[in-house]
């Protein structure tokens, strides 16, 4: 009885020792309770809520990274409330483009889409060729040529189309064309991502986009540059928004798992170091989320606000928009 007590203990203490996680972002940027209001504030808050459950609920029953983090991503793809999929934003022809990656920390593989215009879920074309294909990156046509071949959903162009993306994309046409008026370019950006680590200690990363409002020629950001925004291995995964020319040039998602492995430094130091200090050293701005094997979650930006959600390794759960906590009511 003794030993089977001690082998129990064994097995009860190796199952504790690895712990799943969750995070996820819908985008960083100029976000204000005011623009906002308390309905969409409600929806968007609602859609992560079911994200996060969708995808912890998964890892909990055993499920692997890399299915949890594109679960969510295609949930997040089909909800009006970001940008990306369904809520992408519009580029200067007054289109959606749209760009998605994925990564499994498993030996690195990676797929990763761009400037597509009829495909309802990037994130799984990303991930099929990942997988069905000899290649890490399709864009365009080339891409959705691929997707027919593999059988992944296609919709018309007016699918995408939201009427709060379409006064967006209006406002910052005339701003754009007004000598009295800059677009300011962190109120037009965002992106959805999940980073995840599973029962077996493997960790993932996914992220997908429509991209900055009024882009032009061809324009491709950061989402599907792997090591730019998107990154998985097995020591972290991190999946980025921002202004993406910038995450690019400083290939931030990489940068900070570079530093976990080989720098020797924590995660939150990594994160910290990369957005808060570099990033904003060249002018530019968003969040990333972060995730390491030990299931230790840090979600830094250096916006007004990041829609974000996440559990951690412990269990603890958080969802948030704004960079500091409302206000409470005073007492009446």
């Amino acid at each position: 009885m003794r030993w089977l007590l001690v082998f129990c203990w064994f097995c009860s203490a190796g199952q504790a020792a690895q712990p799943i996680a969750l995070a996820i972002h819908g985008g960083a940027g100029t976000i204000d309770r005011s623009v906002l209001g308390e309905a969409q504030e409600a929806a968007i808050r609602a859609d992560l809520e079911a994200a996060l459950d969708a995808g912890y609920t998964l890892l909990n029953e055993g499920g692997a990274a890399l299915d949890a983090v594109t679960a969510v991503v295609t949930l997040l793809e089909d909800s009006p409330h970001f940008n990306a999929g369904k809520g992408a934003v519009f580029n200067a022809d007054g289109k959606n483009e749209l760009d998605a990656a994925i990564m499994d920390g498993v030996g690195q593989r990676a797929g990763a889409v761009a400037a597509l215009t009829q495909i309802k879920n990037p994130i799984l074309l990303a991930r099929a060729v990942m997988e069905r294909s000899v290649h890490v990156m399709m864009i365009g046509a080339g891409a959705q040529a691929f997707a027919r071949e593999v059988g992944i959903a296609f919709v018309e162009p007016s699918y995408f189309r939201t009427e709060g993306r379409w006064q967006q994309y209006l406002k910052a046409k005339a701003a754009a064309l007004s000598p009295r008026a800059a677009l300011p370019v962190s109120n037009y950006f965002g992106t959805v991502g999940a980073v995840a680590l599973d029962r077996q200690g493997h960790l993932a990363a996914a992220t997908s986009t429509g991209g900055m409002t009024l882009k032009k020629y061809g324009r491709v950001g950061d989402a599907p540059i792997i090591g730019a925004g998107t990154w998985a291995d097995d020591q972290c995964a991190v999946s980025a928004t921002g202004w993406g020319e910038f995450f690019i040039r400083l290939n931030v998602a990489h940068d900070i798992c570079a530093r976990v492995r080989y720098g020797g430094v924590t995660l939150s130091k990594a994160a910290d170091t990369v957005v808060l200090e570099r990033v904003p050293a060249l002018g530019g701005d968003g969040g990333v989320i972060a995730l390491d094997s030990k299931g230790r979650v840090h979600m830094p930006f250096n916006t007004s606000g990041m829609y974000r959600a996440a559990i951690d390794g412990r269990g603890k759960r958080v969802v948030a928009i704004y960079r500091e906590p409302a206000p409470k009511a005073p007492n009446k």
